[in-house]
């Protein structure tokens, strides 16, 4: 699947101008109007870069950088008509990794946003994270250990193996057979419900309502999803 790049602006024609730029290379693209929708945006779906303006309706886009680099690693390329070098310095020390003005050129913007890119997938390739983190889970896998708003979760290994390849792969839509033959290793049954029996039992232990959870989703017709 091709990367997938987050886009936050209030302005409509500036987030489909960029959208039509990133995916003329290729790129995949979501939308954002305001920080809460980003927060979503990433909750929801497996990003790898964010487009971030600094000055959004509700709140500012440092703010918005600052919450996002309480969970997440990926790149953030500030796109802003603020010029002033107070607020490159001030985005880059929140946690920014580049800085673009308005107006910007397609050309400029592509070679950024591929060059942050290019850093950022070929170093989570090499080194996968040692510590998962959404929301309120989080998934430490040196010390096999997993918590859910701070409580630890007593998971059996392929409960723990489960729920990491799901959260390694946030957004990825996993079929029964493909976690099957991940996990176990062998060539998965049409009747075995040994994924789902599983699944449940995951959920019984890190979803705050197992009935409607959070973390875990099902995708009718396809198989799980983190």
């Amino acid at each position: 699947m091709p990367p997938t790049v987050l886009i936050v602006d209030d302005e409509a024609e500036i987030r489909e101008l960029v959208a039509i730029y990133l995916q003329s290379d290729g790129l995949h693209t979501l939308q954002a109007a305001t920080g809460d929708e980003a927060l979503q945006q990433l909750s929801a779906h497996s990003v790898q870069l964010v487009v971030l303006d600094i000055m959004l309706d509700e709140t500012d886009g440092f703010d918005v950088c600052r919450r996002i680099r309480e969970q997440y690693t990926m790149p953030v390329l500030f796109l802003s008509a603020r010029q002033a070098e107070i607020d490159k310095i001030k985005a880059l020390t929140l946690g920014g990794d580049d800085f673009i003005t308005k107006p910007f050129g397609s050309l400029e913007l592509l070679a950024r946003v591929k060059a942050q890119l290019r850093r950022y997938l070929t170093y989570n390739a090499a080194t996968p994270a040692a510590v998962v983190t959404i929301g309120e889970l989080r998934i430490d896998t040196d010390l096999h250990q997993v918590t859910v708003a701070g409580q630890p979760v007593r998971l059996t290994p392929k409960e723990f193996e489960i729920l990491l390849l799901l959260a390694r792969n946030r957004g990825y839509v996993f079929s029964i057979e493909k976690i099957y033959e991940t996990i176990w290793q062998q060539p998965y049954l049409v009747a075995d419900n040994t994924v789902m029996v599983h699944i449940a039992h995951l959920r019984q232990k890190i979803e705050p309502e197992p009935r409607t959870p959070q973390y875990v989703k099902t995708v009718w017709g396809f198989g799980y999803k983190m």
